[in-house]
């Protein structure tokens, strides 16, 4: 199938020729014909896979009738849901793309910025809203919003929604627009909450799904290094110095430890930023720019923070800290390799991540190849190793151990156990 098989309005299939774009996705080829007959829809698909065009062409190809010239009255006709204001930003930028030559007008409103040019563009007229739950519920609380003529609500990444906390919210936004408009809802998983939801919001919805979640893209090479905890950032400081790895995303578990990798790399002269909750949105976004332009060589970021990170030609993926959750893992890979191109993930398994990475092999069912020339492997520490180890990390003997050195014969007695017991613990090998 190709697209010009989709029946799609010229000025859109004039975009997709100058995009180079002839063949819709799977996602795009079973989705697209169902929304343009105005089914509600609910579509399991990861990222990468083309999810946010299998939404955006069939809704512009309705509005663009409907909307008609420049000088016509803007007013909200479609509403896309985003968990986070980098994913709103890609959505807008796929409607700006696929809209090029149609009078269709689209924005973007998020929180943690002033309400104030958002609220001037609203009154300017918009035709299609992308927005993050909470700034969504706060203007139409203040009456900046109308809903009245709304057609297409989009429910994006809902399972994302659902692990950050906003599916109460998105519900009560559900609950106040028309009952007479055409719901599509877009999931990597399909947990019981997002069924449920399906179920309560969507009317009689077909159900498309592609690329399941335990699938890993098939242009991805694979591979981990088992390595010490306290060792990551040497090796990953050697991975790219010494693999010539560059423009790499980074993942990390917390903002602070997307911090402190940062300052590691840049004490070593490596052009890295990093993108999380702390930073304001102009530094994300023109960190953003900045990794996609390749000015910068490396971009940590958390999970949340690089929900909506979409770059075709991204070659290298890093798990710095393995994900608790093995989907989370897919959804990371699957930032390399696309559009066709080949991508590399790697990933740095300490010894207390080991039950996650057992995990990952279960639900991916491949045991990922492990490389076995590593500058900083696992290892066990000899006896006086440990010992010299502990008392690195002790410093200074504690005062009031020094104290209770002096007490009473009797008293030394009666800890004779419980000190054969820590004599005993000490002896054995320790993993670190």
């Amino acid at each position: 199938m190709t697209f010009q098989d989709l029946n799609l309005h010229r000025n859109i299939l004039q975009v997709l020729e100058e995009e180079k774009y002839t063949n819709p996705t799977p996602i795009q080829e079973q989705a697209i014909p169902i929304i343009l007959e105005e089914h509600d829809l609910v579509g399991c698909a990861q990222t990468g896979t083309g999810k946010t065009g299998a939404f955006a062409i069939p809704i512009l190809n309705y509005l663009h009738p409907i909307v008609g010239s420049k000088n016509k009255r803007k007013v909200i006709r479609t509403l896309v849901l985003a968990p986070t204001r980098e994913l709103a930003h890609q959505i807008q930028d796929s409607f700006a793309t696929y809209g090029k030559y149609m009078n269709t007008k689209s924005m973007v409103i998020y929180g943690g910025v002033s309400q104030v040019p958002q609220v001037q563009q609203l009154k300017d007229g918009v035709d299609i809203l992308i927005a993050t739950p909470g700034r969504f519920l706060d203007l139409n609380k203040q009456g900046f919003l109308d809903m009245d003529h709304l057609h297409h609500l989009v429910i994006d990444e809902a399972d994302q929604m659902l692990d950050m906390g906003f599916i109460n919210d998105v519900k009560k936004i559900i609950k106040i627009l028309p009952d007479n408009r055409q719901t599509l809802l877009f999931s990597a998983t399909m947990p019981v909450a997002i069924r449920e939801l399906a179920d309560q919001f969507l009317k009689k919805p077909k159900y498309v799904a592609v690329a399941p979640v335990s699938s890993t893209a098939e242009r991805v090479n694979q591979k981990a290094y088992m390595v010490q905890k306290e060792d990551k950032r040497k090796l990953l400081i050697h991975l790219i110095e010494e693999e010539n790895i560059n423009n790499v995303l980074v993942f990390v578990r917390t903002k602070h430890s997307a911090d402190n990798v940062v300052k590691a790399l840049k004490a070593k002269n490596i052009s890295a930023e990093a993108i999380h909750g702390n930073k304001s949105q102009n530094n994300r976004i023109k960190v953003l720019d900045g990794f996609k332009s390749q000015e910068i060589s490396v971009l940590v970021a958390t999970d949340i923070a690089a929900r909506g990170i979409d770059i075709d030609l991204l070659p290298y993926v890093i798990n710095f800290d393995l994900p608790n959750i093995p989907e989370t893992y897919v959804h990371r890979i699957g930032r390399t390799g696309r559009a066709g191109n080949e991508g590399l993930a790697i990933s740095f398994c300490s010894k207390d991540e080991l039950p996650f990475w057992k995990d990952i092999e279960k639900l991916t069912r491949q045991q990922i190849k492990v490389v076995k020339d590593n500058p900083y492997p696992y290892r066990e520490f000899t006896e006086d190793e440990l010992k010299n180890k502990e008392t690195d990390t002790r410093g200074k003997k504690n005062p009031v151990k020094q104290k209770q050195n002096h007490a009473p014969k009797a008293a030394k007695t009666d800890t004779s156990n419980s000190r054969k017991s820590d004599g005993a613990k000490k002896n054995k090998k320790r993993w670190y």
